[in-house]
């Protein structure tokens, strides 16, 4: 291999340097460093293992694109009125960079991979000083994932690393007393409370009559971590005290509810009541009812798995659908791009684990006010824009990589997520049913390690994701958070999806949080496991970090040793690196071997105890007040009880105004499976209400769509957490009766998030009732929830996420009958199915049920146009957005009070319906009223007001502009033409200039001033 380091810098012309032009505003408007005149970026490469004529051959073709490159072999000349800095990645993290380029000169080249290893130069023109550079260095840094970088080219590119020899023994741990093991704990980092650690102590001291080493102990922790084991859900639940009020009536009797079902699953057999056994009691129910036939019952629980049969060319076939939900809320909060790219490929691992095509996401987010001031920022945590910015372009990124299509993006804001971000993934995935074999392993088995190799990055991502954080957590918590690879995830998809391969595959895990000693520990009771054959990214891993270190893109699959060189042949295929690992013994001991010595020798009977058994009291407060579902939204108090005014500061609230700019940098449509657009209409600005995606059959048409929606509002959660997690249940049901769905074959996925909870039995409270309201919707919809996750640890110092409990519902709908929200034709009845509450605002189950039967029946016989749901910012937020797609306007038929307008209104249904229609004939039974009447004019007309659908368009587009921006800035120093958008900016002058029309095109020439020439440009455009 040659050993000169070759460098070269690559920038972007002015014309295409967006990247920069981006981080120049970003710095101006949010650092408030207005001087700054310019920034440049340049990427550099350090090369080494290549010649100079193979240099060359790659200078063009993998380093850069003539065409929108410059490019500077070996120097780069910083102006000298220029301040300039450089950034390149920790050690050991992932840089999709220099990796895709090492790849691609490999494949010129037909020779061993050279190293490859970037940097970015950020370089700064303008009349700035030492302190504004120190701040955009510390605004630039991220230290969890990056560093500043030398200037200097080095001599080599290899690293030496120091490669340990051996596993040492935790001397004295069974002789500690209760300070010493304290001690360990701390300086362990432990996940484990002093109890477990105490349990250990015990149980090597009698059982195994020796020491642990620091491995041994390392895996307990990862096993029994909140995040592997669950360790709050299951906590056994010893006594409940319930305060009395006219809210709190139906949380008793759901509890009521809940213990007699208790009685009918475990008969006399004992069973703790626990968070975890309220969270699966309905699905117990149905199936011991006999009611869930379409469940794929087996000792494999990647993901929620149903039988559905579908239609193919006219043919029926049998196949698997598997749904996940996924939370990476602490390494988001910490490392936004990292964090929040690794949530979707873990939800992904979760179906694809379960040999399902993963096709289609939707990503829920939980953010506070994303464009408070830089300056108000916690100490300790990242900005808000900067943590929801690269969160999103994280997942983006990850998603488009990998060619998943994402039908869904919604943000929900509240202020008690600065506590922690909220970051959920949920993807749908399906197979044919003859392509999945789920069996036992038996002894001799082997087990294959498949996919990305081993690092640092990885070790602690479980523990970490179970620990309250605090001021010190960004600075010590960063190898927790990994880069992820979607290249090498998309290459396993493509191999599981080979029928043959599929089938050889007995059981498999992924990589998630543990690493080794959770994805292949899980496989069998018995296994010994060699270290030594896990592939690493570089050398000088131990054997503790080998154990315990995730990776976004492996799998660990049981396959009998006749198919081992098969599947090492179809893995070449798709460039995959493949390694037995593992065997499977009858030893029922976890065993795991390094550097030839037995480094872990732990029981299965031990490590199943998931350590001691936690208890807590329970206490539920009585909400506080009158009910949420009958209150004046906080957005629209300060203008009551002016209409108009009202209605615009109703579209402004950050939870009813536009994403768009956050949605379109998602794809929605690769795959060419997507049914609904993320925004319908004629402009595409009307929301869907969820995810519609076709099943994906290999070859022949299927008009079979799997449809997932989502439901939660944290200000109803936070004043009632059973009210807020009940109407999480209706609100997704809703969404999908009104895409077309039956709301009775709904399957549910949980996502439940609080803060850490100790012992304190009022936050206990708060878990437990809201997963008691999701469990009386269960109940009185007759729909489970066959899955879940739960994350128990959204504290900050003494700040604390909103309870959350998010639904998501899924469901087999006919592509074919689908519904879209935007209003279709002029002079239509807009009618409302209408959910009515009781006094302890729980809904009129009967009335909601007979709406969803008579809205199931209109949609059958193709009367409905168009539907959409009641939620927050209530019928007026509803009805604008209905407007906005097809720009058709709409007339009120009667008078209405704010209250009416503006209260979120769960369980109800808007239907567009023929001008034709007759409503006593179409809806005798139904709980309805007639809204209004679609208009031809772009108008919506209320009490007497006139609200104009452009005025409406931008209230509801500017709030998020600034931080999700839908239109380009305007370069004064190119020649090219913009295309400017209908929409109001904040620190911008469209509306000011009153345009109308949908969008103008503006020469802007070099040397003009932009605000100047756009002012005469919409003037001339009148």
């Amino acid at each position: 291999m040659n050993n000169k380091v070759f460098r070269i810098y690559v920038e972007k012309k002015s014309e295409f340097a967006i990247e920069a032009k981006a981080l120049l505003t970003d710095i101006r408007d949010n650092l408030g460093i207005r001087k700054l005149s310019a920034v440049r970026i340049v990427n550099r490469y350090d090369v080494e293992g290549i010649s100079y004529e193979e240099y060359l051959l790659a200078k063009n073709t993998v380093f850069s694109e003539p065409p929108v490159d410059h490019t500077y072999d070996e120097m780069f000349e910083v102006p000298e009125s220029a301040s300039c800095f450089a950034i390149e990645y920790l050690p050991g993290q992932y840089d999709q960079r220099a990796d895709s380029a090492a790849q691609c000169i490999q494949l010129i080249t037909q020779k061993e991979r050279p190293i490859v290893k970037t940097a970015k130069l950020i370089v700064l023109l303008g009349d700035i000083d030492l302190e504004d550079i120190t701040k955009i260095k510390s605004y630039c840094i991220n230290p969890l994932e990056v560093r500043e970088a030398a200037m200097e080219k080095p001599d080599t590119l290899k690293s030496e690393y120091a490669i340990p020899a051996e596993v040492r023994l935790l001397a004295g741990f069974i002789d500690m007393d209760s300070d010493g093991l304290e001690g360990l704990q701390r300086e362990m980092s432990l996940a484990m409370n002093l109890e477990d650690l105490v349990f250990c102590q015990e149980y090597y001291k009698a059982t195994e009559k020796r020491n642990p080493t620091i491995t041994e102990l390392k895996v307990i922790d990862t096993y029994w971590s909140d995040h592997c084991r669950h360790t709050t859900f299951l906590t056994s639940i010893q006594n409940v005290r319930i305060e009395p009020s006219v809210y709190t009536d139906p949380i008793k009797k759901s509890y009521e509810l809940y213990k007699e079902a208790r009685e009918y699953i475990y008969e006399t057999a004992e069973r703790d009541v626990s968070l975890m056994d309220i969270a699966t009691i309905a699905m117990k129910e149905l199936r011991k009812s006999g009611e869930l036939d379409d469940l794929e019952a087996s000792e494999e629980v990647n993901a929620c798995s149903i039988v559905v049969e579908i239609e193919v060319d006219g043919a029926k076939q049998e196949w698997v659908v598997m749904f996940k939900n996924e939370t990476h809320n602490h390494p988001t909060e910490i490392e936004p791009f990292g964090g929040a790219a690794t949530c979707l490929g873990g939800a992904i691992r979760d179906p694809l684990s379960g040999r399902s095509y993963v096709f289609g996401a939707m990503r829920v987010t939980g953010s506070a006010d994303p464009r408070r001031p830089i300056v108000e920022t916690l100490s300790g945590k990242l900005s808000q824009r900067k943590i929801t910015t690269g969160a999103a372009a994280g997942y983006s990124s990850y998603g488009n990589q990998i060619g998943l299509a994402t039908g869904q993006v919604a943000e929900i804001y509240d202020e008690d997520f600065v506590a922690k971000r909220m970051e959920i993934g949920a993807v749908v995935g399906a197979a044919p049913r003859s392509n999945i074999k789920r069996e036992s392993p038996e002894p001799g088995d082997l087990i294959i390690l498949l996919g990305g190799r081993t690092g640092r990055d990885g070790c602690g991502g479980a523990t970490g994701s179970s620990k309250e954080h605090t001021e010190e957590s960004l600075a010590s918590c960063g190898a927790e958070v990994q880069k992820g690879n979607p290249p090498t995830e998309r290459k396993l998809q493509r191999l599981f999806r080979i029928p043959e391969v599929s089938r050889m595959i007995k059981r498999c895990n992924d990589f998630g949080a543990g690493g080794v000693a959770v994805a292949i520990g899980e496989l069998a009771p018995g296994l010994d496991i060699n270290l030594d054959m896990v592939t690493k990214k570089y050398d000088g891993l131990d054997g503790t970090e080998l154990a315990i270190s995730e990776s976004q893109e492996r799998m660990a699959v049981v396959i009998s040793p006749k198919d081992e060189a098969e599947l090492r042949r179809q893995a070449a295929e798709e460039n995959l690196e493949t390694a037995v690992v593992a065997r499977v013994t009858n030893s029922n001991r976890l065993k795991m071997y390094w550097n030839n010595s037995l480094i872990v020798d732990i029981s299965r009977q031990f490590l199943d105890t998931n350590g001691v058994k936690q208890s807590a009291w329970v206490k539920v407060a009585a909400p506080v007040g009158t009910s949420y579902l009958d209150s004046i939204p906080d957005s629209i108090k300060p203008i009551y009880p002016n209409l108009k005014g009202s209605w615009l500061a109703n579209l402004r609230d950050l939870n009813v105004c536009s994403q768009k700019g956050l949605v379109e940098r998602f794809d929605s449509t690769v795959g060419a499976a997507t049914v609904l657009m993320p925004f319908g209409g004629k402009y595409q600005e009307t929301p869907a209400e969820g995810l519609l995606m076709k099943l994906p059959v290999m070859a022949g048409e299927t008009d079979a769509a799997v449809a997932m929606t989502y439901g939660y509002n944290p200000a109803l959660s936070k004043w009632s957490p059973f009210h807020g997690a009940f109407y999480s249940v209706i609100e997704a049901a809703a969404k999908l009766a009104a895409i077309g769905g039956d709301y009775k074959n709904i399957r549910l996925t949980l996502q439940e998030y609080f803060e850490k909870l100790g012992k304190d039995p009022v936050k206990w409270g708060k878990p437990f009732s809201a997963l008691l309201g999701a469990y009386y919707a269960q109940k009185l919809l007759g729909i489970p929830a066959i899955g879940g996750k739960d994350s128990m640890s959204g504290t900050f110092k003494d700040i604390n996420v909103p309870p959350t409990l998010v639904a998501f519902a899924v469901n087999i709908v006919d592509a074919s009958a689908a519904l879209s929200p935007e209003f279709k034709s002029y002079g239509s009845k807009v009618v409302l199915l209408e959910a009515k509450y009781n006094t302890d605002g729980i809904v009129d189950i009967d009335k909601l049920l007979n709406n969803y039967e008579v809205q199931k029946k209109l949609v059958k016989a193709g009367y409905v146009k168009a539907a959409a749901v009641v939620k927050h910012g209530g019928i007026a937020a509803a009805i604008s957005k209905m407007c906005f797609g097809n720009r058709i306007g709409f007339r009120f038929e009667e008078y209405y009070n704010q209250k009416e307008l503006f209260t979120p209104g769960y369980g109800s249904i808007i239907i567009e319906l023929p001008a034709e229609a007759e409503l006593e004939v179409l809806l005798p039974d139904a709980e309805y009223r007639l809204l209004g009447y679609t208009y031809e004019k772009e108008v919506i007309f209320i009490n007497g007001y006139s609200i104009e659908l452009t005025e409406a368009l931008r209230a509801w587009k500017s709030p998020l502009e600034d931080v999700f921006p839908t239109t380009a800035e305007l370069d004064s120093c190119s020649s090219y033409e913009v295309e400017v958008k209908l929409f109001d900016r904040r620190n911008a002058k469209a509306a000011s200039y009153g345009l109308a029309k949908p969008r103008v095109f503006i020469p802007v020439f070099p040397g003009t001033n932009c605000e100047g020439d756009t002012a005469r440009a919409f003037e001339k455009a009148g």
